[in-house]
């Protein structure tokens, strides 16, 4: 959620920290920092500010001079947005700075012992407990000085740590929250995502979970927290920095949307079978033998993902005939569920990292399960951990709110449920259908975007109202459930999803004129079932919005979408109200790619 971003080498650090935040920009935040320090410096520079990225830019001096330095975007969790809360927190010395990004669970007992030695805190946050930590240590190294520190704490982190005494190097360490090295030339970058990185080396190093890294501007190691020395090889990233750019779009929700095509057209390259009607998946780890003893599959991701889930569950039901559901990753972690050998587990997240899946899958995988990933970063926490997977590529995701990866995630799905299917009992002809429908979706997604003038239209006929109901059965049920986030979560608007058929048992009591219904309508066996529930509302009378295959009677508004197969349809219904919460959005004035509360990568609890 927090961004981090750090440099060592010979360039003055202060404008590519500075760059490196702007680029860190979406994950989410209220206030920015900077430290600074090299070689030659008597101590420690500090800059902090309430705000975005250009506010902290605007405060820091013309001679803020530094050739190693350390900086970071806070998303508040510890303390209300203000510039004594901002990262970096120093010492009462000012020797040491640290960056973090997390949450220390146990924060308030150590806050407790150090005020008792006479330790006053200046911030409410969680992280200067690290700070003091850190400088009150006795060891004569800064990394066993850190070592020290991280024992103590319980908890999430990604940290960052400068030492006046040490300026020739930089200290991390991560627990829970994705740490990011950068390998250049004579100079080493560090980063939360690869965003901040890309721009100037495509060789990352990514730490895992207990270890840390000594950075130095010629030079870096890898090492456990017990001190263990391991082995990191660079890896060469495929995004580069112009995938970050806007590319001529007002927002990058604006251009993600559009290039949801070209997108999934990626995720099915080089992966179909035609031989034997089927997709090649090499990376699941699983052969004939083992996907065939599957007796169920669950789901679980969170928010956008769990959607993708959803969808993905009924695919695999009805492609694969694999009793499957989808649940909250977060729940599913906390209510000791019955691990069972028989059912494969696949865990879902844009990032790879975000922290509820991830917890998850470790927990999962102490208990001997299958795990199979579905993410959109290659070599991300939950990649490393799951025993395979499919990767979506969709490419770098910036603007908050998830479109593109959320379509690539389904398609990614409709390729397993498919792999598997044809694995047990779903037919050559079946198969070769499903391979045709998914080589339409690139045009027809295409096709979608042509009526964005006429959604944008409808969006500002329904800004107005105060709350939005979306509806759907069993395949557009999931579609209705996404739907409704991406209302709320770009445009502010109260919205809530509900299964058509549950109508009736209680929500119709909101039906009325300033009660807008999206009905998400295929052309399948249900479609007399969806006109019915429009037949209610209407009698009602409430206003309704039809996302379907021909237009609906009963609606005051309907949104035509090229039809597909029954089972990838919902894979298109989404993408015309995706435009629908950006216009809506756009019309309200809305900070669309940066929505209020709300981070990219959720990587704390």
């Amino acid at each position: 959620m927090c961004g981090i971003v750090g440099y060592i080498g010979r360039r003055e650090v202060a404008p590519l920290l500075l760059e490196g935040l702007q680029r860190l920009e979406y994950r989410g935040y209220d206030s920015a920092g900077i430290a600074v320090t090299s070689p030659k410096a008597t101590g420690l520079k500090m800059v902090k500010a309430k705000g975005r990225v250009r506010d902290l830019e605007a405060k820091v001096p013309a001679r803020f001079k530094g050739t190693t330095g350390i900086a970071h975007t806070r998303w508040a969790t510890h303390g209300a947005p203000s510039d004594v809360n901002a990262h970096p927190h120093l010492d009462a010395e000012g020797k040491v700075a640290v960056v973090h990004n997390g949450i220390i669970d146990n924060a308030s007992d150590l806050r407790r012992k150090l005020e008792a030695d006479g330790v006053e805190f200046l911030s409410e946050t969680d992280t200067e407990v690290l700070t003091h930590l850190i400088a009150r240590s006795q060891a004569e190294k800064l990394e066993d000085k850190v070592r020290e520190t991280v024992r103590l704490i319980e908890g999430t982190y990604g940290i960052a740590v400068l030492h006046a005494d040490f300026p020739d190097r930089i200290v991390v360490a991560r627990n829970g929250s994705p740490v990011v090295l950068g390998i250049g030339e004579k100079e080493m970058f560090v980063a939360s995502d690869i965003a901040a990185l890309v721009a100037h080396t495509r060789q990352i190093v990514t730490l895992d979970d207990g270890e840390m890294a000594t950075l130095k501007a010629d030079d870096f190691r890898t090492y456990t927290t017990e001190g263990t020395r391991t082995t990191a090889e660079p890896t060469t990233v495929e995004w580069e920095a112009a995938s970050y750019d806007m590319g001529g779009h007002d927002t990058y929700m604006h251009k993600e949307i559009h290039e949801q095509a070209e997108a999934v057209d990626r995720v099915l390259r080089g992966r179909i079978d035609d031989r034997f009607s089927t997709v090649h998946l090499g990376g699941l780890n699983l052969d004939a033998r083992e996907a065939r003893r599957i007796r169920r599959v669950k789901i679980l991701g969170c928010g956008t993902s769990y959607h993708a889930g959803m969808i993905g569950a009924q695919m695999i039901e009805e492609l694969a005939r694999i009793p499957a559901d989808a649940e909250p990753a977060s729940e599913f972690r906390y209510r000791n569920a019955v691990v069972d050998p028989d059912t494969l587990y696949v865990a879902v997240s844009q990032s790879g990292e975000t922290y509820d899946v991830l917890a998850a899958v470790q927990e999962l995988k102490r208990k001997g399960a299958r795990v199979l990933g579905v993410v959109n970063v290659v070599g991300s926490a939950i990649a490393r951990e799951a025993d395979g997977g499919v990767y979506v590529h969709a490419g770098p995701e910036v603007c908050v709110v998830s479109t593109k990866c959320f379509t690539n995630t389904t398609v990614a799905f409709a390729l397993l449920a498919l792999h598997l299917g044809r694995t047990r009992d779903l037919s050559v002809r079946d198969g070769k259908r499903i391979i045709e429908g998914l080589r339409r979706l690139p045009e027809q997604i295409a096709e979608i975007m042509e009526q964005e003038e006429e959604i944008k239209k409808l969006a500002l006929e329904y800004a107005e109202a105060r709350s939005m109901l979306f509806i759907g059965r069993v395949r557009g049920y999931p579609v209705a459930r996404e739907a409704s986030l991406k209302l709320k979560e770009v445009s502010y608007i109260h919205a809530e999803a509900y299964p058509a058929s549950e109508l009736k048992h209680g929500p119709l009591a909101l039906i009325e004129p300033a009660m807008p219904t999206v009905a998400i309508v295929p052309d399948d066996d249900l479609l007399e079932k969806n006109r019915a529930a429009m037949e209610e509302i209407k009698a009602r009378s409430g206003r309704i919005v039809a996302v379907a295959h021909q237009e609906q009677e009963k609606a005051d508004h309907t949104v035509i979408v090229p039809k597909n197969e029954d089972e990838l349809d919902p894979i298109l219904m989404g993408i015309p109200l995706q435009l629908l919460a950006y216009h809506t959005a756009l019309s309200l004035g809305r900070d669309i790619d940066k929505p209020r509360n709300l981070a990219k990568s959720v990587t704390v609890e």
